[in-house]
């Protein structure tokens, strides 16, 4: 294209070439200081890493890069965190609930709290794909803040449940509202950040869930002071509590959440900052959203994409959480152990997975170069190690506390399983959002049925079948990371081919 000095420029008519179709498109002067602005934006094509990277992936970044990604973190990891706190909160308040008081108010000495989580987990599986998919069509700022809104409203009903079944039905739309927002958080982060940032960051997310959990555990024990005032036992007040936390966070979503890059019209970012985010994405080769076809979804599925990483899912969701049951806090109460103590001590576990969740985040980004594998075959490892023990039941108390503490820090490997997958589904967004989602369902859907096989309340504390299935459960993750590591490899080596010859 030509310009000629000291003369405007209105329009100027270009065709361009895809596939031997020419397409006409209009550029005015806007468009012409786009295109050179963006050439001009200050960012690496190959992020610089130096020791200082170790710590932190913008100290290597150049001043206006710093600016922007600090604006990001502080906004979208603030509202990430604190929205998946509020979920795990309002996913996991039951089982405080039901140690400490549920149980024995409302008759519940069946397999109640089994059903209980399962009709969370139905109502979060029917959910969770069209949501993720909804994302690609909808603004995320709109559709994830709404379905904060709604599953906070709904915890606050829990408080006035006086049959099993009335909790079994709020429960499962509990579960559908919350469907929409891991998934579609991840999608986002993944919109955003580059392979040097997206694993510290998809695990500080995740962090907050376990960080949920043990403010869980000391809401219960605080609240537990209120039994009987206005008429409302300790653990409805939690139900209370928790909607008065929650509520807020989902609100605020509407005003600072700032969508994707490509659509995003965030009132904290300048235009400049939104050209950086488009010219980060573009040099990951991260796609745009597009449309779904019959050709795209025969894509996705002919792929190993879809089948590995959602195998890999299956194996971490359903190998680090004891099926969603209580067992260490079973375990306390079984002991003879306060409600306090029963509601406090869990939490450290809790704790040493916020802990390790940093500890493979900043190793993957940094000391393993962005590889996702290594932590997750080290967690694999100390599942078996911890289950094999629980399995056996009879040792030591002090070795027992051992396993109970550590046997959950393989929750911490979920945002790396997430920034894989981000990586490896990069260069298609629909394929993206779909693999994304489709690892938390899938997930979700074995579940829904798995913990009422080897979880079952009546077996607590000394779920033998459950530690027993959780050894081969790691055994699995173990196989499919290293797997997934080999066909990624040789994926990459097919496309770098080309070039390579050219």
């Amino acid at each position: 294209m030509h310009t000629m000095a000291g003369q405007e420029i209105t329009s100027t008519k270009t065709a361009v070439e895809t596939g031997g179709d020419m397409a006409e498109k209009t550029l005015d002067r806007s468009d012409v200081d786009s295109t050179n602005t963006r050439s001009s934006l200050p960012v690496a094509e190959k992020p610089k890493q130096t020791w200082r990277s170790y710590f932190w992936d913008t100290f290597d970044k150049s001043p206006e890069e710093r600016r922007f990604l600090f604006k990001l973190d502080a906004v979208i990891l603030t509202f990430a965190s604190l929205g998946y706190f509020i979920k795990y909160l309002d996913q996991v308040n039951v089982n405080s609930a039901f140690v400490s008081g549920m149980k024995e108010d409302l008759g519940l000495y069946g397999n109640q709290l089994n059903y209980m989580i399962t009709c969370w987990t139905v109502g979060y599986v029917v959910g969770e794909i069209p949501s993720n998919m909804l994302l690609t069509k909808i603004r995320p700022s709109i559709w994830i803040p709404a379905c904060e809104v709604v599953w906070s409203v709904l915890t606050i009903l829990l408080s006035k449940c006086q049959t099993a079944e009335q909790i079994y039905v709020l429960r499962f739309f509990i579960g559908l509202a919350e469907s929409a927002f891991y998934p579609g958080m991840q999608f986002v982060i993944g919109s955003w950040y580059r392979k040097d940032e997206l694993a510290k960051r998809s695990c500080i997310f995740h962090a907050s869930g376990a960080i949920g959990t043990m403010f869980s555990g000391y809401l219960m024990a605080a609240v537990y002071t209120l039994d009987g005032r206005d008429g409302y036992r300790g653990w409805q007040w939690l139900f209370i509590i928790n909607t008065a936390i929650s509520l807020p966070i989902a609100i605020a979503g509407f005003f600072f959440f700032p969508d994707i890059p490509e659509i995003t019209r965030a009132w904290w970012l300048t235009k400049d900052e939104i050209a950086l985010a488009k010219k980060r994405m573009e040099l990951e080769g991260r796609a745009n959203r597009g449309t779904y076809t019959k050709a795209k979804f025969r894509k996705i599925f002919t792929s190993w994409h879809i089948y590995a990483l959602t195998l890999l899912y299956i194996f971490f969701n359903n190998g680090s959480n004891y099926g969603g049951q209580p067992a260490f806090a079973l375990w306390l109460k079984q002991e003879g152990y306060s409600i306090t103590a029963i509601n406090s001590y869990p939490t450290i576990s809790a704790a040493i997975t916020v802990i390790f969740t940093y500890i493979y985040a900043w190793t993957s980004d940094s000391l393993f170069k962005g590889a996702r594998w290594p932590p997750m075959i080290f967690s694999g490892v100390v599942n078996i190690i911890t289950n094999v023990s629980l399995a056996v039941w009879d040792i030591p108390v002090g070795w027992k506390w051992f396993c109970f503490l550590i046997g959950v820090i393989g929750g911490g490997i979920s945002g790396l399983t997430f920034a894989w997958a981000h990586e490896i589904c990069s260069d298609d967004n629909e394929e993206r959002a779909l693999v994304v989602a489709t690892m938390n369902e899938m997930a979700y859907v074995v579940q829904a049925w798995l913990p009422l096989i080897i979880w079952q309340q009546v077996d607590g504390p000394r779920y033998q079948k459950g530690f027993i299935t959780m050894v081969f459960i790691a055994a699995g993750l173990i196989v499919t990371s290293l797997v997934i590591r080999v066909l990624h490899h040789k994926e990459r080596a097919r496309k770098t081919q080309p070039t390579n010859l050219a």
